[in-house]
């Protein structure tokens, strides 16, 4: 019988011990309330008939196909133009009074370059899962680290949360760019593990990519076309069970945010109407899509090709960041955009910790939408386009 290779969730309270006296009705209910979920991701390789038997398994949450994923790939932008790195004001991080000091942010990308001198007194601690070595031989990484929480870099602040100082970064993407859906939810999991308030994916699922690979190997269209959607919504149903532990886990404890970039898909300069929607990790349940902002004569614009339908959006043309090998280079794109709200984020996270009450990241996450700014656009935004508006950082302590 032919197999296939799967992703499967687990929440590790559930996983039964083989007690013969242990309760089989009720048991990992009463268990939920006395602690936390614990994802647990596992790789394999099953048969249809197996997956069935897998899915009456009471300690799996979800199962789907492993399926391609890529980065979000930037555009280039002119330096010369982007002189400044604008999106720290334009999200009023530097009129803030918070740094991100004492948050600890992950970052699913394509590795970090951690001896650029945007990552000075950062500590960085890198886990790979692409099979490629730790490490950024691509750039895409290191420019998102370093808009979170990069310092400066020959005199300019690139970064939102400078004082963050705890950065962890999972590789989920080869040094090609690409990778596949078992490392992001393999990621995820180390970051949560590592208890990381913040996670930030600049990264989406290659649908196209995973048609034209099997038509490739001689597979129907129509049939390659089902069989790629059947593993995106398989895997769009593991992400939302994978974001209700999360968000379960919150109740127990801190918890963490999770964004991730709307895609660059559209193309508004060719057709205004020429709008592709969200796709996943970013259109799951419970995380924070981003879109992209650019600069226009009468305010701020959303990028034209910036996917619709994201919960917020962030500068995401001509941001200057870190660049492999050192100095900096400016980047344009969704992937650009994510890193913003992450920074912002972490400041919203320290902020919320001087508060009386113990903050959780559905608060969190709250006070991130909550206070995104819809003025300043030009007119006639779509709010669909734009989301809640743009993200903004605290600028006095919670009470």
């Amino acid at each position: 019988m032919a197999t296939r290779n799967y992703t499967v969730l687990r929440d590790a309270r559930r996983v039964d011990t083989g007690d013969p006296y242990r309760p089989r009705g009720g048991g990992p209910a009463l268990e939920s309330l006395r602690s936390p979920p614990e994802p647990q991701v596992e790789s394999t390789s099953l048969s249809l008939r197996e997956v069935r038997d897998a899915a009456r398994d009471p300690a799996v949450a979800a199962i789907a196909p492993v399926m391609p994923t890529r980065l979000i790939h930037p555009f280039d932008a002119d330096a010369a133009a982007a002189s400044t790195a604008w999106g720290v004001s334009a999200v009023k991080a530097d009129e803030s009074p918070f740094t991100g000091a004492g948050v600890s942010v992950a970052v699913l990308d394509t590795g970090v370059e951690a001896g650029h001198a945007a990552f000075a007194g950062v500590t960085v601690t890198e886990q790979d899962f692409s099979g490629s070595g730790n490490g950024d031989r691509q750039g895409h990484g290191t420019h998102c680290c370093g808009t979170i929480l990069g310092r400066e870099v020959d005199g300019t602040r690139i970064g939102v949360a400078t004082g963050a100082t705890r950065l962890l970064v999972g590789k989920v993407l080869g040094d090609d760019g690409s990778g596949d859906s078992d490392m992001i939810f393999r990621g995820i999991q180390w970051a949560l593990e590592q208890n990381a308030d913040v996670i930030s994916m600049s990264l989406g699922f290659d649908f196209p990519g995973m048609v034209a690979g099997l038509v490739a190997q001689r597979w129907p269209a129509d049939l390659a076309t089902s069989l790629a959607l059947e593993a995106y919504r398989g895997n769009l149903r593991m992400f939302d069970a994978l974001m209700e532990m999360v968000e379960a886990r919150a109740a127990f404890g801190q918890g963490t945010v999770l964004v991730a970039a709307a895609g660059n898909e559209s193309r508004r300069e060719v057709d205004p109407d020429y709008e592709i929607a969200v796709s996943i990790p970013a259109a799951a349940q419970g995380i924070v899509a981003v879109g992209a902002l650019a600069t226009a004569a009468t305010g701020l614009s959303v990028a034209a090709f910036s996917n619709t339908f994201p919960q917020v959006s962030a500068p995401g043309v001509g941001v200057i960041s870190a660049r492999v090998g050192g100095g900096l280079r400016a980047l344009s794109g969704t992937s650009m955009a994510t890193p913003h709200v992450a920074g912002v984020t972490a400041l919203w996270w320290e902020a919320m910790r001087t508060a009386p009450v113990r903050p959780n990241a559905t608060a969190v996450a709250a006070r991130l939408l909550a206070s995104a700014r819809t003025g300043g656009f030009v007119d006639g935004t779509d709010p669909a386009d734009r989301g809640l508006g743009i993200v903004t950082a605290p600028l006095a302590p919670v009470s």
